[in-house]
C-alpha cells in the first residue's frame, strides 16, 4: 500500500473512517455487506489505483463468522480488528458474538449500517422495500448492554474522532467491543473542504497499574499461607502474564489451577501447573488468589474454606459489568493482572529461613503432584483407546501429533486436561457467555493471522453446526486459510443432557433412553460439508487409526497448504 500523503483529504465519510482504522493498526474489515455497504464498496473500487493504506477486507458470508473472526485474530496478535454488517438484520446476527467478546474481553470494532433515513432525493436515500421494513428507532439498543461505547454518525467530519474514540475505549483497559452505526446519507456524504484529516487524536489510557500499599498486603498474606493456590482462567495475546506467573509461583511454590479457562496461562509441564480442577486444593487452601477470573469456582464442586483469605485481582476484579457475582473477596487489587504479578515478584523479599524451608517443602509437593496428574490422565486417555473412543483419548492422541507451536481452539471438543500446551496462548475456549459457534471460525481469524501456525478447531458435532460450517469452510477456501477442523461427533448436545441429569439425577430424564431436546440425529455426513468447499476430509470410528490420520491431515494443512476436517465418532460419557 502507498503511504497517506500529507496534505491527504477523504472523498467521504467512508474513505476517512477506513483510512483512520487502517492509522490504528486495524489490518482487516471482515464484512457481512448490504445494500448500505455502497459507499464502503465505492471507496474499495476506488483504491484498485489509489492503493491507499486502508483495511484488508474479508468477505464472511455469515456474521457469527465475521465477529468470531475477529476475535480470533486479536487473539493471536492482540491487535483489534474491524467488522461491518449490515443494519439491524446483520447486527442481530452479529450479537451473539458480541456477547462473547464482550465477556472475554475482546476488543473489536464493530460497525453497521442503518436504513437510510430520508425518501427523497438526497444521495443515499431509500431506494428500495426493504429500507422501510429494517428502519428502528434505536438500532444501537441490539448491542448496548454488551458494548463499552456505542455512537452513531450522524456528519462526515465527525467520522476521524468517532473512530479514535470508539479505539482508545475498545482498547483500554478492561478491554471490549464497541459500536459505531453508520447511516447511508452520513456514509456516503463529502469531506468538507475546510476541515484537515489531521492524525489520531486519542490516546488509549495505561493499563491500571497495582497500587503499592494494596500490594503489601497481599505479600504478607503470601509469606504466613501454608497452603496457598493461584486461580486463573486467561492471560493475555502478549503473554505478559504467562512469562510473570512462570517465574512467581515457581519461586514461591504456588500450585497454579486453570479452571474452566477460555486461554491457557502456563504450559502444561510447569512444576506448578496443577490442572483444570481446584478441587483438593481449593479446598485445603488457606490462601487464594484469583487472577482475572469472572468465575474461580463452583461451590456445588469445590469452595474455599470460610478462614480461607481470597484476593482478587484485575482491571476490574469486582466484574462490575455482571449483575450478580457472590465470590468473595477479603482484598481486591485493582490491576492489570502481569503488571499485579510482576510486582508481587518484586515486593516479595529473597525467602529466608523457615519461610524458606516451607517453599523447598511445597515446591516438592507440588511438583510431585503435577507429575502424578500427568500420569494419571495419560493412564485414563488410554482407556478411550478399544472401542468407541472417548474425548479423552482423542484429546492426548491430537495433542501428542501435533507441533510444539500449534494454536487449538476449543468448544465443547477437547478436553485441555489430557493435552500438552508448550507455553500460554496455546490453548482458547469460548468465553463463559457460551455462544455457540464460536470456535471454528475464530480459528480462521488465527490462522488468517499466522498461515504458518498450525491452527486447529476442535468443536463438538452441534458447535460445528452452529458455526455455521458452509460459510466457514468457504471462508477458507476463499482465503488460503490452513486450518484443521476436528469434529467430536456423539450425536447429543452433552451439555444440555449433562446439565439435565445434574440437576435431576434420579428424575424422568435419568431413565429415559435418549434425553429428550438433546439428540442430533439423524446426524450429517460432516465429511461432504468440507468436501463441498474443496477441503480434506476423512471421518474416523476406531481408535487404533487415529493417530495416523491425524498426522496426515497436518501433513495436508503444512504442506499441501489446504483446509482439512477430521471427524471422530467419540462416546458420550
Amino acid at each position: 500500500m502507498a503511504e497517506l500523503p500529507e496534505d491527504f483529504l477523504p472523498e467521504t465519510a467512508a474513505e476517512a473512517i477506513l483510512v483512520r482504522l487502517k492509522q490504528h493498526d486495524i489490518d482487516y474489515l471482515f464484512a457481512n455487506a448490504g445494500t448500505d455497504f455502497a459507499p464502503v464498496i465505492e471507496i474499495y473500487s476506488k483504491n484498485q489505483q489509489s492503493d491507499l493504506p486502508i483495511p484488508t477486507p474479508i468477505i464472511a458470508p455469515h456474521e457469527t463468522a465475521a465477529v468470531a473472526m475477529a476475535h480470533g485474530y486479536y487473539l493471536a496478535t492482540g491487535k483489534p480488528q474491524a467488522v461491518m454488517v449490515h443494519v439491524n438484520v446483520g447486527l442481530a446476527n452479529a450479537l451473539m458474538g458480541i456477547i462473547n467478546a464482550a465477556s472475554d474481553n475482546i476488543p473489536i470494532f464493530l460497525m453497521a449500517g442503518r436504513t437510510p433515513a430520508t425518501e427523497g432525493a438526497r444521495l443515499g436515500a431509500r431506494s428500495l422495500p426493504i429500507h422501510w421494513g429494517q428502519d428502528m428507532r434505536d438500532q444501537s439498543a441490539i448491542v448496548r448492554e454488551f458494548v463499552k461505547w456505542e455512537y452513531e454518525l450522524k456528519l462526515p467530519e465527525q467520522a476521524t474522532d468517532l473512530v479514535d474514540r470508539g479505539y482508545a475505549i475498545a482498547m483500554s483497559h478492561p478491554r471490549g467491543p464497541v459500536y459505531l452505526g453508520l447511516p447511508r446519507e452520513a456514509l456516503g456524504e463529502t469531506w468538507p473542504d475546510n476541515v484537515p484529516f489531521g492524525p489520531p487524536r486519542h490516546a488509549v489510557s495505561s493499563p491500571p497499574a497495582p497500587d503499592p500499599d494494596t500490594v503489601a498486603l497481599i505479600v504478607d498474606e503470601i509469606k504466613v499461607a501454608k497452603t496457598p493456590v493461584i486461580i486463573t482462567q486467561r492471560g493475555d495475546p502478549e503473554g505478559r502474564l504467562a512469562d510473570a506467573l512462570a517465574v512467581f509461583s515457581e519461586s514461591f511454590a504456588i500450585p497454579v489451577c486453570e479452571f474452566w479457562p477460555s486461554g491457557n496461562v502456563l504450559p502444561t509441564d510447569h512444576a506448578m501447573h496443577l490442572g483444570f480442577d481446584p478441587g483438593q486444593l481449593l479446598q485445603d487452601a488457606d490462601l487464594v488468589i484469583v487472577l482475572d477470573a469472572l468465575v474461580p469456582w463452583l461451590e456445588a464442586w469445590a469452595k474455599p474454606d470460610p478462614a480461607a483469605v481470597i484476593i482478587q485481582i484485575g482491571a476490574d476484579p469486582l466484574f462490575s459489568r455482571v449483575p450478580v457475582r457472590g465470590f468473595r473477596s477479603t482484598i481486591n487489587l485493582t490491576s492489570d493482572p502481569a503488571a499485579a504479578v510482576i510486582a508481587l515478584d518484586k515486593a516479595m523479599s529473597p525467602p529466608k529461613g523457615a519461610f524458606a524451608r516451607d517453599i523447598a517443602e511445597r515446591h516438592a509437593d507440588m511438583s510431585n503432584r503435577s507429575q502424578a496428574r500427568l500420569k494419571q490422565t495419560a493412564q485414563k486417555a488410554a482407556i478411550g483407546e478399544g472401542g468407541v473412543m472417548t474425548a479423552a483419548f482423542v484429546s492426548k492422541t491430537l495433542s501428542d501429533c501435533l507441533p510444539d507451536d500449534a494454536r487449538v481452539f476449543s468448544e465443547l471438543g477437547c478436553d485441555p486436561s489430557f493435552m500438552r500446551f508448550s507455553a500460554g496462548n496455546r490453548y482458547h475456549s469460548h468465553a463463559l457467555a457460551g455462544g455457540l459457534g464460536w470456535g471454528m471460525p475464530a480459528a480462521l481469524g488465527a490462522s488468517l493471522a499466522n498461515r504458518n501456525q498450525v491452527t486447529v478447531a476442535c468443536v463438538g458435532d452441534g458447535s460445528y453446526m452452529f458455526a455455521n460450517p458452509v460459510a466457514c469452510h468457504q471462508i477458507a477456501e476463499a482465503n488460503d486459510l490452513p486450518l484443521l477442523t476436528v469434529v467430536f461427533n456423539n450425536g447429543v448436545w452433552n451439555a444440555v443432557r449433562k446439565t439435565t441429569l445434574m440437576m435431576y439425577p434420579d428424575g424422568h430424564a435419568s431413565r429415559a433412553n435418549t434425553v429428550p431436546m438433546s439428540s442430533l440425529a439423524p446426524i450429517p455426513d460432516f465429511t461432504m460439508v468440507a468436501a463441498a468447499s474443496r477441503g480434506w476430509s476423512r471421518r474416523v470410528e476406531n481408535g487404533s487409526e487415529l493417530a495416523a490420520v491425524i498426522r496426515e491431515a497436518i501433513e495436508v494443512v503444512t504442506g499441501a497448504r489446504r483446509q482439512a476436517l477430521l471427524e471422530v465418532v467419540v462416546s458420550q460419557n
